[in-house]
Formats: C-alpha cells, sequence, structure tokens
C-alpha cells in the first residue's frame, strides 16, 4: 500500500488523521513541522503528502516550494486558512488539492485515493479510455496522457495531475465550452465530493500559465 506523509504541528490531527488512513491499510509518516518533513523525504520518499499552512520552523507553502524544485510527489493542503489567496498561491506552487478544517474523515480518506489514483502511471495493457489514447497537439501546445506530460514550443510545462486533467479535458474539444460540472467529472472521480471553489482555483491557475506562456492576456 502507498506511504502517505502526514505534516501538521496538531497532533490530535496527526493521530485522527492516522488512524483514519492506517484503517484503509495506508502505511503513515508523521512529522510536526515542513523542515523535519522534508529532512525525512530524503531517506525515505512517501507516495504522497499531506500538508497543513501554518506550521513552525517551515510552514506549509515553503515545505511545498522547496519539494517541487526535485519531485513532483502528489501534495494536498490540509489547512484551516479560508482565504482565497492562499488556495490560488498554493496551486501555482503545484498542490494538488485543498482540504479545509474542520473536515470530514471520509472526505480527507476518498481525497486521498482520488489523488493517487490519478498520480498513478497508466497501466499499458489498460483499454484506454475515450480521448486518452494518443496525444493532442493543439497549435504549440501538446499534451500526452499516457506518458502525462505537457509541452509548449517543444518546452516542458509543470502541471499538477489535477490540471493536466483539466487542461485535457479543454483541448479534446477546443471551442467546446466545458462546465464547472464536466470539469470536476474529467480531474476526480464521482465519489469524491469536490467544491466550486477548488475547481476554480485550479481554473484560475491554468489561466494565469497559459497567459504567461502566450505572452497573451487571457479573458
Amino acid at each position: 500500500m502507498p506511504t502517505i506523509a502526514l505534516v501538521d504541528d496538531d497532533r490530535n490531527i496527526l493521530t485522527s488523521v492516522s488512524i483514519a488512513l492506517e484503517a484503509e491499510g495506508y502505511r503513515i509518516m508523521t512529522y510536526t513541522d515542513g523542515a523535519s518533513a522534508l529532512d525525512g523525504f530524503r531517506t525515505s520518499q512517501p507516495d504522497l503528502a499531506i500538508l497543513d499552512i501554518k506550521m513552525p520552523r517551515m510552514d506549509g507553502m515553503e515545505t511545498l516550494r522547496r519539494l517541487r524544485q526535485k519531485s513532483d510527489l502528489p501534495v494536498i493542503f490540509l489547512t484551516s486558512k479560508d482565504e482565497e489567496i492562499d488556495e490560488l498561491f498554493g496551486l501555482k506552487m503545484g498542490a494538488d488539492d485543498f482540504i479545509r478544517k474542520p473536515f470530514s474523515q471520509r472526505l480527507l480518506v476518498e481525497r486521498v485515493k482520488a489523488v493517487l489514483r490519478r498520480s498513478q502511471p497508466k497501466d499499458p495493457t489498460a483499454v484506454p479510455k475515450e480521448n486518452d489514447a494518443k496525444a493532442l497537439d493543439r497549435g504549440l501546445l501538446r499534451m500526452d496522457p499516457e506518458r502525462h506530460t505537457c509541452t509548449w514550443k517543444n518546452e516542458p510545462v509543470t502541471l499538477t495531475v489535477t490540471e493536466f486533467l483539466i487542461l485535457q479535458a479543454l483541448a479534446t474539444r477546443p471551442g467546446v465550452v466545458k462546465s464547472r460540472n464536466a470539469l470536476m467529472d474529467a480531474a476526480y472521480d464521482d465519489q469524491v465530493y469536490v467544491d466550486d471553489r477548488t475547481i476554480d482555483s485550479h481554473i484560475k491557475r491554468l489561466r494565469s500559465l497559459i497567459s504567461r506562456l502566450a505572452g497573451l492576456f487571457v479573458n
């Protein structure tokens, strides 16, 4: 089973979340700040990290920034902050998802399962789903769903798992307006609840990224 790293200075949360995830069979690593987590990752790399934002020594944002310099490890932010700017900044830094405190243990478990599923390499023997079988070429943009790579003018573009799936859904049928629900369906499993603001934050991050790549302002 995958290994999950929990990074939070609240030991009650570390205990309760560990119990919930261990009940699902996951192996758990716990840390009370980002600095100790990064030290631990050097010798034992988890399959997914759940980071709190506000922590001593090194907060979640700085932890993610340093992590992204060397790793594309899937990251979920678990935070009590409720400001949209924190969510946007976290997504810009490369977070895959946000869960706000207080939260349901079942919701957390399902979101963890969803992010892990989306981050797994595709089975080469599996029958491809519609629009997943071949690379997408849209002008200067190229996406390869099988290898989970994206390039712009042949230069690699770094995307989180969720961002890749959303952009893939948009690129599959260019010019067709996609509803928020359609994008949620493309990026998340049906059984996982995602609020509107989370998907909106992903879209804003993608719009900003595309704007920078194209050198144009996107309305």
